[in-house]
Parts: C-alpha cells; structure tokens; sequence
C-alpha cells in the first residue's frame, strides 16, 4: 500500500509539474505577444481550484484529471471578441507569433529537461564504475578479447565514469553506426581497444537489451542467498519462508548464493523443493511449491522473494558530479542526446522495427516515477528530465491537436499565402482525435499487460 502511495504521489508531482512548466511556455509567450489570456488551467474537466487575477482576470486552474492541461486565449472562432479587443485575439495575430506561442510548450519542455539535468549533475550522481562482470563464452564482447575485471574507459571518444554513461553512449553508438568502438583498461591497468560488431543485432534488440546481446554486464558482488523482502501472498510467505533465512541445499543440491537459488526456482514451476535452511542458527527444512508465471521465453517458477540487500565495495562505487558551468553544458548535451534518441525510437516504433508493446501509458510512468522517487533526489530529476523531453518531442509530432500538428496548419500557411480553410482543419482534427485515442488505448493495454502478466 506504501509503494502505491508513493507512486501515485510522485506521479502528481511530477506530471504536474511537467504540464505546469509546459502550458507556462504557451501562457507566457502568448503575453508577451499581447494576446489575452482566459484560462491557465493544469489539467482537465471540473475544477478543483480556481482564482482570478491580474488586469484581464486570468483564471488560473487546477481541474479534476491531471493528464494535461491548456492555455485558453481570446480567438474569435470560439467566442464573440469585443471591438477593442480584436487586436487582442490569438486568430489576428501574424503568423510568427502563433508560431513562437505554439512552439513554446515543448521548448520549455526541453529547457525543464536541461535545468533537471543541470541540478542532477551540480548535486552529483550516485553510480558504479563500469567494470565489466562475468563475459559469455562466443559473445560478441568475449570474440574481441573483453575480459571480466576489465573497465570501460570511453566509448566512441566519450569518457563512460559509470555503467549509466556506458550503456547509453553504446545504445546511441549502435544506433548511428555498425560498430561500438570502446577504450577499456584491464585489471593490470594496461588500457587497449576493442570494436564491436552490432550489424547482426535487429533494432528492437538494440534498444530492448543491448549489453545482453554485446555479452556486457556489470561486476556484481556475489549475493548470498539470504532472504529479503517477501511479496504478500507469494509462495515463499505462503510456504513459511521468512526474511533472514538462509538457504543452503534443494533437494540435497548445495547452494552458492542467490543465482543458484533463483536457477533452481525458475527451473521448477509448480514442483515441490525440499528446502533446507538456517534461521538464527537452526537448520530447517521445508517444502516449498513456486508458482507458474507465463512469459514471453516461456513457463517459469517464481515465489515472491529479493535476497537480502548487499552493498557494492567502494571502490566500484562513485559520484558523478560537476561544477555549475560544466553541469550546464553537459545537461544541455543529455536533452539533445534524448531527444534524439526518443525521436528514433519513435521512427523505429512507425516502421516496424521495434514493438508497439515498448510504448508506455500512466501505470508505468507512475510506477517509474514511485521507483525513483524512492531512489533519491537525482534519480527522481532523471526521470523528470526523460519524460520532459518525451512529452517535448511528442507535442512536436505533426499530429492534428497537438502542438506540432497546429505547427504544420501555420507552416502550410506560409507557403500557400492563406490559411487552411476551417474544415479542413477540423476533418484534420478528427483524424488528430482516432490517432490519439488509438496511441492512449495502446498505452493503457501495454500498462495493464505489465502490471499483471509482467
């Protein structure tokens, strides 16, 4: 119940903070245009808060379903204007002030995005250093000599401190070229180069699990195989697991740590284990029955537990942190690296290279938004950041009803010398409604798949 507090929560702020920051791009801009403001509302439908303020009484609003909101302007197509307030009206104005008043929205997306980043950097990023774990025999790392212990120094010329800054400067590298070309340093501090091949690598793959392709994870101490947190109503509480046990054999099989642990679990769906244990120095044995949880790989077992949490030694342990200057300049690199980034995935998504099933609706981003929250300050303005930037770049698709679709009305405008005609936007517009309605439903179908089959 906790967690889902603290994801519901963390989802109001954070969406409300996005849709705030955005629609005050529009407010803004459209005032310094002189254009008259109505209505400055956060979110939709019946108001929960209202107040007027200001010469024209602006009202500011906070609605009832947080899934957006909207900048409402005197325009003469929605209401009657008063004669002297025509030049007032959004519809007057030239075309380059609907254009700036337009565009605002998701510009000031992307400069929320920079400022996150910016603070996140200024107030340092917890991180592991990428040294590489155990590398698969025959993977495309192992067949260019990468070996466990060795280091990622930098990819493509881009120094990597953590395995945050390794794995999106590969991602981003395997996206643009056939080759990631990475410095590394081995265990004797002797640094080489290696080059690995992703052509063979389908693009879905890229942008889904890259490292499990290229034979890359990072280092993990060995976790033992102690109980952690267990799942309420999950077959390791059912069965009479507790927090703290420790396990030591399966059916007379010795176990090692957790790997072996979750191996033999996942192997063993609906099969009673003898399960032998230690709790507070008392040897137990029990039998334990994992539950069958259907997946995309097959039929796997599964009993609710996380082992009991171990810290990384120090020395893989680092800030990554900058002085305010720096901090600027590299935020402002992030968010054009992410915009990019999300602009292919999209264009990925149109052309049938990666699945629809990668598109996220609000379950998910509020139980991202929990998780990070959760995870501290820097994490919790990473996530701000990327879905700042998503919803830039989605306002910015030539999409009837959002901003980029009146972008393209204005654009059109420019080269015909007139304005598209009243019904051809509106036919315009209710193709704009079906394809939006048919991206959230799809959103909604992929939450709801995640929430309850994983």
């Amino acid at each position: 119940m906790s967690s889902f507090l603290t994801s519901l929560s963390a989802f109001i702020v954070a969406i409300g903070v996005l849709i705030a920051f955005h629609e005050f791009g529009h407010y803004w801009v459209a005032r310094r245009c002189g254009v008259k403001v109505l209505r400055y509302s956060i979110g939709f439908g019946k108001p929960l808060w209202m107040r007027r303020h200001g010469d024209d009484q602006t009202e500011y609003v906070i609605a009832a379903i947080p899934l957006g909101g909207y900048v409402k302007m005197l325009d003469e197509r929605e209401a009657e204007v008063p004669e002297q307030e025509v030049h007032r009206a959004f519809n007057r104005q030239p075309v380059s002030k609907r254009i700036a008043i337009v565009a605002a929205g998701p510009i000031f997306n992307f400069i929320f995005a920079i400022a996150a980043y910016a603070l996140m950097y200024v107030v340092g990023v917890p991180g592991i250093k990428p040294v590489i774990g155990e590398v698969p025999e025959q993977s495309i790392a192992y067949n260019a000599n990468i070996r466990t212990g060795d280091e990622i120094i930098s990819v493509d010329g881009e120094t990597t401190p953590t395995w945050g800054s390794a794995r999106m400067a590969m991602l981003q590298s395997a996206l643009q070229s056939n080759r990631i070309n990475l410095e590394l340093q081995d265990s004797a501090q002797n640094r080489y180069r290696a080059s690995l091949p992703v052509d063979a690598i389908s693009t879905e793959n890229k942008q889904g699990q890259l490292m499990e392709e290229l034979g890359l994870a990072p280092f993990r101490p060995p976790i033992p195989a102690v109980m952690g947190k267990l799942s309420s109503g999950g077959a390791a509480e059912r069965d009479g697991l507790q927090t703290g046990d420790k396990i030591l054999a399966v059916t007379d099989q010795q176990i090692n740590d957790w790997e072996d642990w979750v191996n033999i679990v996942r192997d063993s769906p609906e099969k009673t284990l003898q399960v032998n244990i230690e709790r507070q120095g008392e040897i137990l044995q029990i039998d334990l029955t994992p539950e069958a949880i259907e997946t995309e790989t097959g039929v796997i077992g599964r009993i609710g537990a996380l082992p009991e949490p171990v810290e990384y030694p120090k020395e893989l342990q680092t800030i990554l942190s900058h002085s305010p200057g720096t901090a600027l300049y590299t935020a402002v690199v992030k968010t054009w690296q992410m915009s990019v980034l999300t602009l292919r995935m999209i264009g990925n998504m149109l052309i049938g290279e990666v699945s629809v099933k990668n598109l996220s609706g609000p379950i998910t981003i509020a139980t991202y938004a929990g998780y990070t929250a959760s995870e501290g300050l820097p994490t919790f303005l990473s996530f701000l950041a990327i879905v700042s930037i998503s919803l830039g770049v989605l306002n910015l698709l030539p999409i009837p009803l959002l901003d980029g679709g009146h972008l393209l009305f204005y654009f059109i405008e420019i080269v015909k010398g007139s304005a598209l005609s009243e019904e051809a936007q509106l036919k315009m517009q209710h193709v704009g409604i079906v394809l939006l309605g048919m991206l959230m439903m799809l959103a909604f179908y992929n939450d709801i798949q995640r929430l309850f089959w994983g």
